[in-house]
């Protein structure tokens, strides 16, 4: 079980997230370090985000708190409307 990122984060990318994870499973266009990622292409997302890594995400909810846009669920949680990105968080570490 994970926490993933979900439709909000589209085109936002804030970023706060990434500096808080205890494990630096949070990865897209912002690395833990600052630096630019390739972004990979996923037909289901039609802007930047950013995903976590579901083998590496130890559930601390460190990230929930400092998302600006509410875009971060325990995959279990997640409105029904973006239970998708549950495989869309998936698929972008499979493509790694």
């Amino acid at each position: 079980m994970a926490y993933i990122i979900t439709e909000p984060c589209i085109g936002v990318c804030d970023g706060a997230c990434v500096p808080v994870c205890p494990t630096e499973c949070i990865h897209g266009p912002i690395d833990p370090k600052g630096h630019a990622e390739e972004l990979a292409t996923l037909e289901s997302v039609e802007g930047k985000m950013l995903f976590i890594d579901p083998d590496n995400c130890i559930d601390c909810v460190a990230c929930v708190y400092v998302c600006p846009v509410s875009a971060i669920y325990h995959e279990d949680e997640a409105p029904e409307k973006w239970k998708h990105f549950v495989d869309v968080n998936r698929e972008f570490f499979k493509q790694r």
